[in-house]
């Protein structure tokens, strides 16, 4: 494989458009020069700058029967050998055999050099890809390695079969590539890609009235975010009488918030927002003393390393890769999973820091994201991980 070759990526989520990460993905590998293959779901229409090519489909069946159709013919005329084979894989694996055959002929036809695969939990569903020269990339994230496989015994035979026989991994921190090696990965083809945030974020300013402290959290609702716990830390606050407002931004309308906020009294201290808007998050970081990241299991939250290249103040859980971000009381500060009463005394504590020594923990964190979380680094890292599969034994 001749190193300066321009790369043929395909990006597969699921959905177009797909999370920041992938997003920020697709944009610096086009301007590295790489032609970006995107398949999969439509949600809304988005256009890329550069060699970004959209092949998915809507949830409209016309459209869908005039994709199935078009690369029906082009598979027939121009790859029938191939067309057949995979034909032959479709029959005895897929349920919905014409939904596959929509989904597959694009990846086919358009024949990447890599298919990056950002989900693991659909690994059986894009095996099929090597058969065919595509080198197969899997993203290491989240639940789909820590606590799906736990959960879901299919989930954990599917990375037993096939992590062994993947071209290579992006795991989003080190704790993602110990978890994944449980399943057969190879840790030779595992290559460790932080997240990276785009320069010229806009910084950070100083909240005036600083009486009441502000927390925050940011993240859907789901039990693995663990706001259960970050709500017993608030009932804790609240006995000590210490005077604090507490938003979580994507909780609204959760029963079980609602209900504990209401059993702890705490109505006039803590608030729920729906979704927003990546500017509408960062304002309210902006506007923030603390961000409070109190998540039983997590890859690396791009969430705390927005607020640390904002100058903000960060509580973590020692959960997943947390630790590997955040070292303890000197770029922000790190709770035991599972403990509210430890969370509480780390807020009291960073209240009653001197502005100086809060100020150098504000310096260390945006370092920190300067050093290890930058969006070029990110892309030259991914880069170079394509490189690797591609130039493997040749």
């Amino acid at each position: 494989m001749i190193l300066n070759k321009k790369l043929k990526i395909a990006l597969y989520s699921g959905e177009i458009p797909s999370t920041t990460f992938i997003e920020r993905l697709v944009s610096g590998l086009s301007e590295k020069g790489c032609t970006i293959l995107l398949f999969g779901y439509v949600t809304k229409k988005i256009k890329y700058k550069g060699n970004v090519i959209i092949r998915g489909y809507a949830e409209n069946r016309f459209y869908k029967m005039y994709l199935l159709l078009r690369y029906t013919v082009l598979l027939f005329l121009f790859r029938n050998a191939e067309k057949k084979k995979l034909d032959v894989y479709i029959a005895k694996e897929a349920k919905k055999k014409a939904f596959a055959k929509m989904k597959f002929y694009p990846v086919l036809w358009h024949k990447p050099d890599v298919f990056h695969l950002q989900w693991a939990k659909s690994i059986e569903d894009w095996a099929w890809v090597q058969d065919f020269g595509i080198k197969l990339v899997v993203s290491l994230r989240g639940t789909h390695i820590t606590t799906t496989p736990l959960s879901d015994v299919r989930v954990a035979n599917r990375y037993l079969k096939f992590f062994p026989k993947v071209d290579g991994f992006h795991a989003v921190s080190k704790a993602m590539a110990v978890e994944a090696q449980k399943f057969g990965a190879d840790s030779n083809k595992i290559k460790v890609v932080y997240s990276g945030l785009p320069k010229g974020t806009m910084a950070s300013e100083k909240r005036k009235g600083k009486e009441v402290l502000k927390i925050i959290s940011i993240g859907r609702n789901h039990w693995i975010k663990g706001y259960s716990y970050a709500l017993e830390c608030c009932k804790i606050l609240k006995e000590n009488q210490f005077e604090f407002e507490y938003t979580i931004i994507g909780a609204l309308g959760a029963e079980e918030l609602e209900f504990s906020r209401e059993s702890f009294g705490l109505k006039e201290k803590v608030f729920f927002t729906g979704n927003k808007s990546f500017l509408e998050v960062q304002k309210y970081i902006t506007n923030a003393d603390v961000l409070l990241l109190p998540s039983v299991e997590e890859g690396i939250a791009n969430t705390v390393l927005e607020a640390m290249q904002l100058g903000k103040i960060v509580i973590a859980t020692d959960c997943g890769g947390m630790t590997e971000v955040i070292e303890n009381e000197k770029n922000g500060f790190i709770v035991p999973v599972r403990n509210p009463q430890k969370m509480a005394e780390t807020i009291i504590k960073i209240a009653s820091l001197e502005g100086s020594v809060k100020q150098r923990i504000a310096r260390e964190a945006i370092l920190t994201i300067q050093h290890n979380h930058d969006e070029e680094k990110m892309i030259a890292d991914m880069m170079a991980l394509y490189r690797q599969v591609l130039n493997k034994n040749e």
